[in-house]
């Protein structure tokens, strides 16, 4: 069966992060993408420039068009932006059932830009976190997420992925790249148990977007894995390679994207 995966995200016009990104990685590890846009987003490997919010009814009438018409599999949830389109998403999973869904808490771009207004982290928690299979945030979205310090070392992001669970997640995956080890640690936390994954770090300044391709690429990998402690190690190594050939590309004068199609070109 061809897997058939849908993105609710903004977009990112320099193509490194958001919808764009999305698709590319899907596409590379042989999903169907469908996309659902939340906010049109005027950026670059520079920065945010200028976010252009979408009215909910119209992010509710996309996502009526792809979820009344075609089976989907997986999605992938990135940004947001504020409490109504959080709404309208909320509303979507309740009526339709998606079997893996994989939340990409967004709250600021690689740049320092805001993406997600501080009245709907609220939202967030108490509406969006218990209708989702998987979250995946890195350290300073977990600290946001449960009002408290950033974790500054494995056991401190390790309790808080912990009393993320507790909060409704199904599935927490807890981003260890804040971290200053030699390794980039991550923790995926479950009711049924706890494992940890590690990659080396990669010596490159491109990583526009890589919270997204791996959300993405969990999305893409869940429905041919018996559950998430057997998918990470694929979409880790997925991004792990696009990491590795980023500098093989030349787009932008910043912080660069990663090489989505690094098994090709």
């Amino acid at each position: 069966m061809r897997i058939n995966a849908l993105t609710i995200a903004g977009t990112d016009p320099s193509g490194g992060a958001g919808i764009q990104a999305d698709l590319k990685t899907f596409s590379a590890l042989g999903a169907y993408g469908t996309s659902v846009m939340t906010a049109l987003v005027a950026q670059n490997t520079r920065g945010v420039q200028s976010v252009h919010k979408l009215p909910g009814s119209f992010v509710a009438a996309q996502l009526e068009s792809v979820l009344s018409d075609i089976r989907i599999d997986s999605a992938k949830i990135g940004m947001l932006f504020n409490q109504e389109v959080i709404s309208v998403v909320v509303d979507a999973l309740k009526q339709y059932s998606i079997p893996h869904v994989v939340l990409d808490t967004v709250m600021v771009a690689k740049s320092g830009d805001p993406l997600l207004l501080p009245d709907a982290v609220d939202a967030m928690r108490h509406e969006l976190l218990p209708l989702v299979s998987l979250i995946t945030p890195n350290l300073p979205e977990a600290a946001a997420l449960l009002d408290e310090p950033v974790a500054k070392t494995e056991n401190e992001m390790l309790n808080q992925g912990q009393r993320l669970l507790k909060m409704g997640c199904k599935a927490v995956l807890m981003k260890g790249g804040h971290l200053s080890d030699a390794q980039s640690p991550d923790w995926l936390i479950t009711p049924n148990g706890e494992w940890r994954f590690t990659s080396p770090r990669v010596n490159t300044r491109h990583t526009h977007g890589t919270g997204c391709t791996l959300s993405a690429a969990l999305a893409a990998l869940r429905p041919r894995f018996t559950d998430w402690s057997a998918t990470i190690p694929e979409a880790k190594a997925y991004l792990q390679a696009a990491l590795e050939q980023a500098d093989s590309l030349e787009v932008g004068s910043g912080i660069g994207p990663v090489h989505h199609f690094h098994a090709w070109w």
